[in-house]
């Protein structure tokens, strides 16, 4: 039961988060897009790890930069809206799985690095491939 209740306010503190990065006034924050992929908090709720995707990965650093010194304003505000007992520390991680799923799909669609699975089906034309 315990881990159904840290799963919604994961989910909650992602919802939350998402939202309030729009109203960070960083410059560093404003250029680029940040996704938050996934956050996982302890179960005392006092830490809260925040998976953070940009879509430029050269102004990584700086929105990392940019979101470790807005976290206090994001943490009161976060508080503010949630209502929990302890409102976590925020600790923000840059999260890559966006780019190395892609790099995967891309790799699967390239014929020259997946073989079929059986070399007798190869003369096999598909509708979408006519």
């Amino acid at each position: 039961m315990a881990n159904n209740r840290i799963g919604r306010i994961n989910e909650e503190i992602q919802r939350e988060m998402s939202a309030l990065l729009r109203t960070v006034k960083d410059p560093r924050l404003q250029g680029g897009l940040v996704t938050i992929t996934h956050v996982d908090t302890t179960n005392d709720l006092r830490y809260a790890k925040i998976y953070i995707s940009a879509l430029d990965k050269s102004q990584e650093k700086d929105m990392m930069k940019g979101l470790k010194s807005a976290s206090g304003f994001l943490r009161r505000e976060l508080g503010a809206a949630l209502r929990l007992r302890y409102t976590p520390e925020l600790q923000f991680v840059a999260d890559d799985s966006i780019q190395q799923g892609a790099h995967i799909l891309e790799m699967l669609r390239n014929p020259e690095i997946v073989k079929p699975a059986n070399p007798a089906n190869e003369h096999i034309v598909l509708e979408e491939e006519k």
